[in-house]
């Protein structure tokens, strides 16, 4: 019986003193390999962040491309007395403004629902603070609310007989 007390006592000092050794031994490192490839997955995110604003950016000038083309051809239309045509221009000018306040048609509306629906949000921070709308890349809040009243005031011209 006296044999089983002093082992155990044995294996309690074992224990407790390899149990304070490892408490002082540093927590293992991450692999080298798996810290790069981390690193290089975040390297890749915000890789995509910066092409969804230039992807955004080129959706805006392209949009404001086309309202510039049809304000010239609702201005060549009233020089030549066309009022059918000079309108059709006018409202296609009033649906570009409103796009460039939306940063988009509905079709780049349901990616940005489909992007915020799975957690990514461009501006989360300014989404917060009440500066951007959920997954708006560019435009604010602000301006869009502006683009939005302009549009619906140049819309309304196209009514004016």
């Amino acid at each position: 019986m006296r044999a089983i007390g002093t082992a155990l006592a044995a294996l309690v000092a074992f224990t407790l003193g390899t149990v304070a050794a490892s408490a002082a031994a540093p927590a293992p490192a991450t692999p080298s390999e798996m810290v790069a490839t981390y690193d290089s997955l975040a390297t890749g995110i915000l890789a995509l962040k910066a092409t969804e604003d230039k992807l955004v950016r080129s959706i805006l000038a392209a949009t404001y491309g086309h309202a510039h083309a049809q304000l010239g051809q609702a201005q060549k239309a009233i020089k030549a007395g066309d009022m059918k045509a000079a309108r059709a221009a006018v409202e296609d000018l009033a649906a570009d403004v409103s796009q460039l306040g939306t940063e988009g048609d509905g079709a780049v509306g349901a990616v940005r629902k489909r992007l915020v629906e799975g957690g990514h949000h461009h501006h989360a921070d300014g989404e917060v603070k009440g500066i951007y709308d959920p997954g708006f890349v560019v435009v604010t809040r602000a301006a869009k609310q502006a683009f939005l009243d302009a549009s619906r005031a140049i819309g309304q011209m196209a009514n004016v007989p």
